[in-house]
């Protein structure tokens, strides 16, 4: 819950310096007011379910404030409003979840610090071309990594968002957080998880801090290091 506060202020600040028109380069198709409107439309979806029981349907789509300065301002309150029903029970409370068996409290609770962690990322980039290449404590990095590899990209390959195209294995290395995970494609399907041993032979290998990685893996700019057969990084889709 920290981490969502921390990264929805610095979203806002850069959404606010860049400006709701200023393109938003690693969402090629918004600006930054598409890009505010998404994460307010989210965070009112979290609020939303944890109202709600495994068995209901998905919330509905709110209807947002057109006036960009309207638009901060119910953002403002919908995200303070979802932190507070955050701390309001255990992590183990169940909620409504788009993946089915998961949805609970700390389950929305860290899909929502890398939610806004990565969209304070396009912010950014969206604001300067400076980016720092550590803007993630490790910690909340290689978490973020954890999500993608073994909740996330196996949930999209099954859902066939997009299909997975490619069969072999990826060894994932965030070096400054001492972990690591192998991702197996195979059939369409992705199954990943983590491992000891960063050692251990694959046919490919995507490799640096975690914050670096922790951006490859959400298809964001990266100085991490990708070796072998780079087509195997298609098997990791968390955007």
């Amino acid at each position: 819950m920290a981490h969502i506060v921390e990264q929805a202020e610095a979203l806002k600040a850069a959404a606010v310096a860049a400006g709701p028109s200023a393109p938003v380069p690693t969402c090629p198709e918004w600006t930054v007011n598409d890009l505010v409107r998404h994460i307010a439309t989210v965070h009112n979806m979290a609020c939303e379910a944890l109202k709600l029981t495994p068995a209901d349907s998905r919330p509905p789509a709110p209807d947002l404030p057109e006036n960009w300065d309207d638009l901060l301002t119910w953002w403002d309150g919908k995200r303070t409003e979802m932190v507070a029903a955050l701390g309001s029970a255990g992590s183990g409370v169940q909620a409504w979840g788009f993946v089915p068996g998961t949805g609970t409290f700390g389950w929305w609770a860290r899909r929502q610090a890398h939610e806004t962690a990565i969209h304070r990322l396009d912010a950014e980039h969206a604001h300067s071309e400076n980016i720092p290449t550590l803007l993630f404590d490790p910690e909340l990095a290689a978490d973020g990594i954890d999500e993608a590899l073994v909740m996330l990209s196996p949930y999209r390959a099954h859902m066939k968002r997009p299909e997975v195209t490619v069969e072999g294995t990826l060894l994932v290395h965030a070096a400054d957080a001492g972990r690591a995970w192998m991702v197996n494609a195979e059939g369409g399907a992705v199954k990943a998880g983590p491992i000891e041993d960063s050692g251990t032979d694959a046919d490919a290998t995507l490799a640096g801090t975690a914050d670096a990685v922790y951006r490859a893996a959400w298809k964001r700019p990266s100085h991490a290091i990708l070796t072998g057969r780079e087509e195997m990084l298609r098997a990791v889709n968390a955007g």
